[in-house]
């Protein structure tokens, strides 16, 4: 003896109900995850953007401090180079150094990590 049931209407709505939310949430995440990425990585380069920003000009406005006179001060060769600006804060670990060869001055600021930032370098020959 075989027995049949048949579904109402209404279980059968929710059936096709419940078919149409996991389509719906699956075209949601598939929509979703790519723009979050894209949004991370912007994230990134944006933030880079500003930490280099941010090291050109205190890289500018250090070089036109030495270039005014403040190179005397210092002896030929590679030396590390202390800036009081704060917003030296707001840039990922890394140095600045001095190099001074003669009236030539090279003035740069490294990350000691890959940042995406890079090096930022000025030079002058004062005269």
């Amino acid at each position: 003896m075989v027995i049949i049931q048949r579904q109402s209407p209404a279980a059968r709505t929710r059936a096709f109900l419940m078919a149409e939310v996991i389509v719906g949430m699956a075209i949601l995440v598939l929509a979703v995850l790519p723009l979050a990425y894209t949004m991370n990585g912007e994230a990134r380069l944006f933030r880079a953007t500003y930490q280099r920003a941010i090291a050109m000009e205190i890289v500018d406005g250090e070089m036109e401090i030495l270039a005014a006179g403040a190179w005397h001060a210092f002896p030929e060769g590679t030396q590390r180079y202390t800036v009081p600006a704060r917003a030296a804060a707001n840039l990922p670990d890394g140095q600045f150094q001095l190099t001074r060869t003669g009236r030539h001055l090279r003035l740069e600021w490294t990350a000691t990590e890959k940042s995406g930032v890079g090096t930022i370098a000025r030079e002058v020959t004062v005269k």
